[in-house]
């Protein structure tokens, strides 16, 4: 991941260099959220 010093899709100003790997905890515990929420429901 580029997330640093402005290389790669995140921009520096604003968000600093742990915007990239915040960006993805989130998206990871969203899917586990799903996951878990159509076992739960037995889909």
């Amino acid at each position: 991941m580029y997330g640093y010093g402005g290389y790669g899709c995140y921009p520096s100003y604003g968000y600093g260099g742990g915007y990239g790997r915040t960006f993805a905890l989130i998206v990871v515990l969203f899917i586990l959220l799903i996951i878990v929420g159509a076992a739960y429901l037995g889909c």
